[in-house]
């Protein structure tokens, strides 16, 4: 028996002896030391659940225990965030977030929580906006959009994903840029949207570089909104490239309980940082057409600051908010 052993041998005895309980010592417990739920506030099958479902088996490596992932659907994420800071505090319990979504929301109404309840420690990745037409459309370059929307004041429809969402305002603050009027249609969810651009209901769609990945050969994308092209989409000019200051999309993180303990928050950004600077998972990440970015607990509070400050400007300009 080694001296630390004698010693916690000893801690035992005199706990016994009194009546009182004696606390572990923090080096016997490493956090973390069980499994870790992630609770998606999406059905699944969503973006937010691929990612979840990619980060699985880094975490298990990284740290020995599994990552649980669970559903909390309801309100476009608002059921889930609502209810975060009733649950366990420990570090236990994480659960993704959402922008524009945790932003926009509740300026719109009370949805049961407000941006700043929101205590996140990681912006991972984002799905940038990207202008999409079929394959067959005759918009062969973001131009021949651009000239047939001069032409056609307003008679353009896109689909996107809701109203107030990242395609929303990615159209709001095309059309501003560009100088043109377009219709925008909401629909519920990417894959509703996606089928009404397949099933020519309107002209073109507000999607994602995803589509591009998931729709090759029945889509095109006419440009992407990236400070760079996207590994998988080469070809695919950004809206920078092209003279349009658009770098936007649907980001995607993590948050905790805001009475999680600032250690137990840091070590899980450490953990979720080091996932995201694997070479496996970025490629694995690049492949189904996401982009990665590495927003940790440290920066977190300026980066939904700055994001804050864009979306309530174009929201604004298309009429989400007053």
């Amino acid at each position: 028996m080694n001296r630390l052993t004698r010693f916690g041998a000893a801690l035992a005895a005199a706990a016994m002896a009194t009546g009182f309980a004696i606390a572990a010592p923090a080096f016997a417990n490493e956090f973390p030391s069980k499994p870790v739920n992630y609770i998606i506030p999406f059905g699944p099958g969503g973006e937010s659940d691929i990612s979840a479902r990619h980060q699985q088996a880094f975490f298990k490596a990284l740290t020995g225990q599994d990552l649980v992932v669970s559903y909390k659907p309801g309100g476009g994420g608002a059921v889930g965030w609502s209810q975060l800071n009733s649950m366990g505090a420990d570090g236990y319990n994480i659960m993704g977030i959402n922008l524009p979504h945790i932003v926009i929301k509740p300026m719109q109404k009370d949805v049961g929580f407000k941006t700043e309840d929101i205590a996140g420690f990681s912006m991972f990745h984002y799905t940038p906006d990207a202008l999409v037409v079929a394959a067959d459309s005759p918009f062969k370059t973001l131009q021949d959009f651009i000239d047939h929307a001069k032409a056609n004041p307003g008679k353009i429809t896109l689909s996107g994903s809701g109203k107030g969402t990242s395609n929303h305002l990615a159209q709001v603050t095309f059309d501003k840029l560009a100088d043109i009027k377009t219709t925008y249609v909401a629909f519920k969810g990417t894959g509703a949207s996606v089928q009404a651009l397949l099933g020519n209901q309107v002209t073109a769609q507000w999607g994602y570089t995803t589509v591009g990945a998931q729709h090759e050969g029945k889509v095109r994308l006419l440009a992407v909104a990236m400070d760079k092209r996207h590994p998988k989409l080469p070809d695919v000019p950004t809206f920078k490239e092209l003279g349009f200051e658009i770098v936007s999309g649907a980001y995607r993180g993590i948050a905790v309980p805001k009475s999680t303990p600032a250690d137990v928050k840091k070590k899980l950004s450490d953990i979720f940082a080091k996932i995201n600077a694997d070479p496996a998972f970025r490629e694995k990440m690049e492949g189904d057409g996401f982009a990665l970015i590495d927003v940790t607990a440290d920066n977190y509070e300026a980066f939904i600051a700055e994001k804050t400050k864009e979306y309530v400007a174009a929201a604004k300009t298309g009429g989400v908010l007053e």
